[in-house]
């Protein structure tokens, strides 16, 4: 019998947080239990050897049967819905890579939600026809008229557009169906786009030149779109969709395998083109043998590596003779451009400082990665180890040195980590309270109600990819209303795109939910044991959750920490809270109908304590005032 592996990862805000302590159950195709795993404090399981069919069968064309055995993962944990993965593939000798992106529960959810994801056969194994529309012609690149259309215009208008330069569109907005369903869109990172795709359309154990020939074809082919904006043009919010009669292949929450991981590392951003045009070539492809078309035939670029040919060979064989492979270092929503040249032990210069800001900056959410000890932008090895570590835990290869996959993910990363902490400070200062707004809201509005919406979106929108997150500009136009309605979609809400009641609570309670369930960054998080413990006596009107919030920790912390079983609260119950802080008072922004009375009753202080440590010489306060408060 043949053996292929499975590790799990399970990370939330897109990847930002690694979540420790998930209880993984692999089962297989008759629900016997295979494996109970734990994730660690990134988030990861060990890699775990699973029987599987000899993977000849994946290479052989004319096979009837299924060339490989699936499984299924379960994955549970406490203040958070649950993911079951059906139907994984598993190939001999391949590793899979299976992502969970865990959502946060509720606040007043009482059990977690079960949400099921399929995976099933790549689309090679389908055969289903394939209808892809494209340009007829390579077209110059036009600038795109800088009159803005309205949708209406858009959609009536059948040519495409096209940029003015090739870009990485990162992250990149794909639709869940086809182009006119009612379907949710997700944002992903482009390199996770590809492997996806890649994963979804072929068997991972094919010959490298036919992997490489057929990651080209999925590269430019989504580039092509993005370049001719063939459906923002046609005026929809997305750039791609994942029906593969009009694109291409995508499973959202599939596992990724290291060989198409390791290649789409080296050449995301490489793409097929013309000799003389700056555009992707539209690179349409087909399985070949169930299913044929004018391009690429996936089956038959397998052949034509076991005879020897090379990637651009292969391409050669379906596309024109003077095709070629460009590269684009243009890349959108990455904060530092890729110098260019590999970073390795030896390296000098603002780019290693740069690199070693966000390692450390990385380091507090993933403490698995060593600290920097190296003299600011020099390379030595205390960065080569944090380098390789971190390649480790995000399955590049583990080399130390800092090529374009590693800056790739090391830049989005630490841009994704800093939102997360702006976002939080941004809601300190807004002073998001327990009880909704009144206002009813619609496109159109603006005031301070418009801000919380936005700011309120913008948080859920990094634990729910399928909500875009809004400008927050306290003005309702139609990026917001496009929010809205995606929120209300998700949540099973009429989706007219006007916030009344009903919306209001909803987004309260899925906020709250992240604050009350989403464990801190930092080491020691995880366990949720801090680094030192104070006592907290309960006052009438605490719950578990203002209490967490007030001393920046969890529920599940503070339920851990002293052995309750239930959110139930007694007034006069001393607590013990865990906290990374050391300073003697904490910090809280003032919010309507506070006094400085009930702040002192709240937190167990004196008002002339508070007035004291912030030298006030009144009562009165100011709504967002930021107060020390005296522990």
């Amino acid at each position: 019998m043949a053996i292929g592996y499975l590790q799990i990862q399970a990370r939330t805000a897109h990847e930002a947080l690694p979540l420790s302590g998930v209880q993984i159950r692999i089962l297989d195709s008759r629900g016997n239990r295979v494996y109970e795993l734990t994730t660690d404090e990134s988030g990861e399981t060990q890699t775990v050897p699973l029987e599987t069919i000899n993977k000849s069968f994946s290479q052989n064309p004319y096979f009837s049967g299924t060339p490989y055995t699936s499984y299924n993962v379960l994955a549970q944990r406490n203040g958070f819905n649950s993911l079951y993965i059906s139907d994984i593939p598993i190939y001999d000798q391949e590793t899979a890579i299976l992502p969970l992106s865990l959502v946060p529960m509720q606040a007043l959810q009482r059990q977690p939600i079960q949400t099921e994801i399929p995976i099933g056969k790549p689309a090679v194994a389908t055969g289903g026809p394939r209808e892809q529309e494209g340009p007829g012609i390579q077209m110059q690149a036009i600038p795109p008229s800088p009159i803005a259309e309205s949708p209406q215009q858009q959609s009536n208008d059948t040519t495409p557009r096209v940029l003015r330069q090739v870009v990485i569109p990162d992250p990149i907005t794909v639709h869940l169906g086809a182009p006119s369903a009612n379907a949710p869109n997700v944002q992903v990172s482009f390199p996770d786009y590809v492997k996806n795709v890649a994963s979804s359309e072929i068997y991972p154990t094919w010959p490298d030149a036919a992997l490489r020939a057929n990651i080209y074809a999925i590269i430019t082919f989504a580039l092509n779109r993005v370049f001719t904006e063939w459906y923002r043009s046609r005026g929809y919010s997305f750039d791609i969709t994942n029906s593969t009669a009009y694109d291409q292949a995508y499973v959202n929450g599939r596992p990724i395998y290291e060989s198409i991981s390791r290649i789409v590392d080296e050449i995301f951003n490489e793409y097929v083109r013309r000799q003389g045009q700056n555009a992707p070539y539209f690179t349409s492809f087909c399985n070949g043998t169930t299913s044929t078309c004018r391009g690429l035939s996936q089956w038959g670029s397998v052949s034509l590596a076991n005879q020897g040919l090379t990637p651009l060979q292969i391409l050669r064989s379906y596309y024109p003779n003077d095709v070629e492979i460009a590269e684009t270092n243009i890349t959108t929503g990455v904060l530092s451009s890729y110098p260019g040249t590999p970073l390795r032990t030896g390296s000098t210069g603002l780019d290693v400082q740069t690199i070693q800001t966000y390692l450390n900056r990385i380091r507090q959410n993933y403490p698995a990665i060593p600290a920097i000890t190296d003299p600011p932008g020099v390379f030595q090895d205390s960065t080569r180890d944090a380098v390789t570590k971190f390649q480790r835990v995000f399955s590049l290869t583990p080399d130390g040195i800092v090529g374009k996959a590693t800056w790739h993910k090391i830049s989005s990363l630490y841009a994704g980590i800093t939102r997360l902490a702006e976002l939080d400070s941004e809601g300190t200062t807004l002073g998001i309270g327990t009880v909704p707004p009144s206002s009813v809201l619609r496109q159109g509005s603006r005031s301070q109600d418009v801000i919380t919406l936005q700011y309120l979106l913008d948080v859920i929108s990094e634990y729910y990819p399928g909500i875009p997150a809004p400008a927050q500009d306290g003005i309702f136009g139609s990026g917001t209303r496009q929010s809205v309605i995606a929120f209300q979609q998700t949540m099973g809400l009429q989706a007219d795109g006007i916030v009344g009641p009903r919306t209001w609570e909803a987004l309260y309670e899925i906020y709250q939910g992240i604050q009350q369930n989403v464990p801190l960054p930092g080491p020691g998080s995880g366990s949720g044991t801090g680094s030192g413990i104070v006592e907290y006596t309960v006052k009438p009107g605490d719950s578990l959750w203002q209490i967490a919030r007030r001393y920046g920790t969890t529920v599940n912390a503070i339920k851990s920490l002293n052995g309750l079983t239930s959110d139930l609260l007694n007034i006069g119950q001393v607590l013990k809270i865990p906290t990374s802080q050391t300073s003697p008072y904490t910090e809280y922004t003032v919010q309507s109908g506070d006094t400085l009375w009930l702040l002192a009753k709240r937190y167990g202080t004196t008002v002339d304590a508070i007035m004291s440590l912030n030298g006030l010489t009144s009562d009165a306060l100011s709504i967002g005032q930021v107060l020390k408060i005296p522990r």
